[in-house]
């Protein structure tokens, strides 16, 4: 195999059938698949997929191992830099950060490093093949990590194999944060989530659920048991569009949304009775990776017809390309140059449409996209009997309103060290999403590699 062997296209259910199921989407490399993919890799003598990656996973010796046939090589490999392998593989935006560096990428295809992650990491798991780093001589200090999602989960993988004591304190039911409440199981199955929490659990990280801390206990009161913390909340409070008629019944967040649908799990009715809004006529507001997921849970539930609503063009759609393709193969439509003016409900407060505006692209606003400027005289009427606004997220106040001394932006998100996760109070860091706001689950793993090493160096020699 070489770099002139085209890059490797990975199975997927057929859209007609996976549009009706909630399984897994894209079906997996064959073994003869993953060869020839490990097999363009060109083994850089310096790579720049590397730098392209958060976590600084050694792309090029986790790949050799595959195209070589030994799989134990490749798992051990990634093992020394992540502890969510088949997670990344899945869900990380490779194609921006560490294929985007592929020298290949620069005359034709990068070569599928994210296939091949999910590979090594779906095959050690289907082999009950268990890489158990080795842990640092225990040092006797207590480590408290709040929240269970990616930020948080590689802090507690990190700060065990150090030699620390973990404790993770999870708000909701079931560790893995937004990886279980927010990302759908057929874009990432619950049960991977629970194997790389279960593989932590056996490196002697303790996992507290339904752990509400700023009710059930205050950061302070943490650190008085603690040596140090490290907060990892996410950004789950929703933003809504501020327009009339958002209170309507058959108006959600996304976040209740996709909640009700992945936690609670409404996608395995009947077995689960979660109580679902049922809407045949569904619109999806914003065009992210969470909009898309929205979109497509829809039409697993039942719906007869959905839309993805945005104000600006398909050049300018945020979510990656991959799930918008998905999106559109199952019957998504995207309603493009369109805006939200108010919501349209009936007497008894149930929604039954949305008032919408076309608009224009015009100059580029800060984040570099072309801002939509509204079509004078352009409004029209769409039927809808469920809408869901998927337009981002902020911060959660619960934790920085009960933690004297922990400064915020302008916005309510944590002020900490982008190098080190330290905070402006003593013996807390954080990272993830309550640092950035929303952004992708490598960036948060990255945060919490950086906070550990930090943690890590005072608890060894002070600050």
């Amino acid at each position: 195999m070489s770099e002139q062997t085209p890059r490797q296209a990975m199975p997927e259910q057929p859209a007609h059938e996976r549009r009706h199921n909630f399984k897994e989407v894209p079906l997996g490399y064959t073994p003869e698949m993953a060869k020839a993919e490990a097999g363009r890799c060109l083994q850089c003598k310096k790579p720049m997929c590397v730098e392209g990656c958060p976590v600084g996973i050694d792309i090029p010796s986790f790949i050799k191992p595959i195209a070589d046939g030994d799989l134990p090589g490749a798992v051990a490999k990634l093992a020394e830099r992540t502890a969510l392998p088949a997670v990344c593989g899945r869900v990380c935006p490779q194609e921006s950060q560490c294929e985007a560096r592929c020298i290949l990428g620069k005359k034709g295809e990068a070569v599928a490093i994210g296939r091949l992650e999910r590979y090594a990491a779906d095959w050690a798991r289907a082999n009950d093949h268990k890489v158990i780093p080795p842990k640092a001589p225990a040092t006797g200090k207590k480590v408290a990590v709040i929240g269970s999602g990616p930020s948080g989960l590689t802090v507690a993988g990190d700060m065990i194999l150090k030699g620390h004591e973990v404790t993770v304190f999870e708000a909701l039911h079931q560790p893995g944060g937004v990886l279980v409440y927010g990302i759908p199981e057929f874009r990432l199955p619950k049960a991977i989530v629970q194997k790389e929490c279960d593989n932590l659990a056996a490196l002697g990280v303790k996992f507290e659920v339904n752990a509400v801390i700023g009710r059930l206990r205050t950061i302070d009161e943490l650190l008085e048991e603690y040596d140090a913390a490290f907060i990892a909340v996410g950004a789950g409070t929703p933003t809504m569009l501020g327009i009339s008629g958002e209170n309507l019944v058959g108006v959600f967040s996304a976040n209740e949304y996709l909640t009700r649908s992945n936690l609670m799990k409404a996608y395995r009715f009947p077995e689960y009775d979660t109580p679902m809004y049922q809407g045949q006529k569904v619109a999806v507001f914003g065009a992210g990776n969470v909009a898309m997921d929205a979109a497509r849970s829809a039409l697993r539930l039942g719906a007869e017809d959905v839309k993805i609503i945005y104000r600006r063009g398909r050049d300018e759609i945020p979510a990656r390309a991959e799930e918008v393709h998905h999106a559109e193969e199952e019957g998504v439509e995207l309603l493009l140059l369109s805006a939200p003016l108010n919501f349209i409900g009936d007497e008894q407060a149930r929604l039954t449409g949305v008032r919408l505006q076309k608009m224009e692209l015009g100059e580029p606003d800060p984040s570099g996209r072309r801002r939509p400027v509204p079509i004078a005289g352009s409004e029209y009427d769409l039927e809808l009997n469920l809408a869901v606004v998927a337009v981002g997220t902020a911060s959660n106040p619960l934790i920085t309103a009960t933690t004297p001394g922990l400064a915020t932006n302008k916005w309510g998100y944590i002020q900490a060290e982008e190098a080190t996760g330290k905070t402006k109070k003593a013996r807390v860091w954080a990272g993830g999403d309550i640092v950035t706001g929303a952004a992708t689950v490598i960036l948060a793993m990255g945060a919490g590699r950086a906070a550990a090493d930090s943690m890590h160096q005072y608890l060894s020699w002070g600050w």
